[in-house]
């Protein structure tokens, strides 16, 4: 019986309901909140809730004097137009489009991936060249549905030796790191489910979010990871359903969790009921490897993800997901529904290129590449004026603020009129109170000509405004 499930799961279960009549007769006449409510065994309230829920997401039309109907045609979804509305030329997904964009005159400080040059081509292309003089390789068909087994057994090894005890059966590798958080959000979240995520974050996560229409709730980001107080005010007010964060080597400040912070916000995950999903996509950058949530958890309530797309190679789209075998198996289900999983031949180079010595080489000579640039950038930051959040202990990005009275969205526009493509802070944010900051990209900092661009629309744009 529905009068024995709690007061969310109820309006849920209703919501679903009424999904199921939407999907029978779109554009029909829905029941009366009374009728529903004695069909279901539910409170009018609940049924009150679930249509106005509905009415919010655009899924049943609310016609005054008349009842609720199913909504009819729906015009294709938008992602652009699903968040707060921002100029285009600040907008996350234009940012993106702008910096694949190939402009040879462009310098794109604002981007999330390192420069063509420092990623380890010739390795690639050897790589490459190996698995296609291969005769056992699998050129030519699908893989297994949880993706080349000689590379889950590999990396299993790898995570062992980072503290967390998995399977080869635990992990399904897919073709990217956002391919994974887009089927983990697939196969978790339905329509107007809450998921929390930091404030700042990673920006995609919000465009992913969107796309599932979640209700996306921003927890305040500290130096040791998200505001606890905060976190837990919101769990209790808006019962989440996923935590999506990177623990390590934050996007887009630079900062890791701390297991103080870590341990605390598995005991909220149990008591709360919710899922953490770590984006783990930036561990390699680090020499030595700091505990992530799942090696905390044992994978109780985290699901692990990453990719090989930041330190090896964008264009093979080799990403994994690590998580409970009952979620795997769902998970392998969705990933063969909506798009087969990972290519062997990207899988077969991966495995080959971490195999025989030349990814841990390549990271060898990276990561002190990296701090050098850190340390140039924050520099050259510093000289113009801004002032750094968060010194990062590896990594590629700093996150920067400007002076008080200038607006990175500002400084953005301005920056890109002459050909630099800049990240400002509210992209990053959820409810836009990131606006004096800035991300930077230090591998893609190398030019002295962005830190002039970058003062001078400074200096303009304080002088426009009569700052000093």
């Amino acid at each position: 019986m529905l009068d024995q499930i709690g007061g969310s799961t109820l309006i849920e279960a209703t919501m679903a309901e009424i999904r199921r009549l939407i999907a029978m007769a779109p554009g029909a006449r829905l029941p009366s909140i009374r009728r529903l409510a004695e069909r279901q065994g539910v409170s009018k309230s609940t049924v009150v809730e679930a249509y106005d829920r509905l009415v919010a997401q655009g899924a049943v039309a609310a016609r005054p004097g008349s009842g609720f109907f199913a909504a009819g045609r729906i015009r294709p979804f938008a992602l652009a137009e699903s968040g707060p509305s921002l100029d285009r030329a600040i907008d996350p997904l234009w940012i993106y489009r702008q910096s694949l964009t190939q402009q040879t005159s462009a310098l794109h400080p604002g981007c999330g991936w390192l420069p063509d040059s420092w990623l380890p081509e010739d390795m690639v292309r050897r790589g490459l060249r190996a698995v296609a003089r291969d005769e056992s390789a699998n050129i030519s068909t699908y893989s297994v549905p949880q993706g080349l087994r000689p590379l889950r057994e590999h990396l299993a090894r790898r995570f062992t030796e980072r503290g967390l005890e998995v399977e080869p059966a635990a992990i399904l590798l897919t073709d990217s790191g956002s391919r994974a958080i887009d089927l983990v959000c697939r196969f978790l979240i339905q329509p107007g489910d809450v998921v929390l995520v930091d404030d700042p974050c990673y920006f995609n996560f919000q465009s992913l979010l969107q796309a599932q229409r979640a209700r996306i709730i921003g927890v305040p980001y500290t130096r040791q990871g998200p505001d606890l107080e905060h976190f837990a005010s919101l769990c209790a007010e808006h019962r989440p359903k996923l935590y999506l964060t990177n623990a390590v080597l934050h996007n887009p400040t630079g900062a890791t969790v701390s297991v103080g912070t870590a341990h605390r916000l598995l005991k909220l995950a149990e008591q709360h009921d919710f899922i953490l999903v770590e984006d783990n996509i930036f561990a390699d950058f680090e020499a030595r490897p700091s505990p992530s949530l799942a090696a905390l958890d044992g994978f109780e309530r985290v699901i692990h993800l990453g990719s090989f797309s930041k330190t090896l190679t964008a264009a093979l789209r080799c990403g994994y997901i690590v998580a409970r075998a009952d979620w795997i198996e769902g998970l392998t289900d969705l990933a063969l529904a909506t798009g087969i999983g990972c290519s062997d031949v990207a899988a077969q180079t991966t495995l080959r290129l971490l195999t025989d010595g030349s990814y841990r080489r390549h990271l060898d000579s990276l990561r002190p590449r990296l701090a050098k640039a850190m340390a140039a950038t924050a520099e050259r930051l510093e000289g113009c004026g801004l002032r750094l959040w968060l010194e990062p202990q590896a990594g590629m990005f700093l996150w920067a603020e400007l002076p008080e009275g200038l607006d990175s969205a500002v400084i953005a526009r301005k920056a890109l009129e002459r050909d630099v493509v800049m990240a400002p802070g509210n992209v990053f944010s959820v409810s836009r109170n990131a606006a004096r900051f800035l991300r930077f990209n230090v591998a893609q900092s190398a030019d002295k000509r962005i830190f002039d661009v970058l003062a001078a629309v400074m200096e303009k744009t304080a002088t426009l405004s009569g700052g000093a």
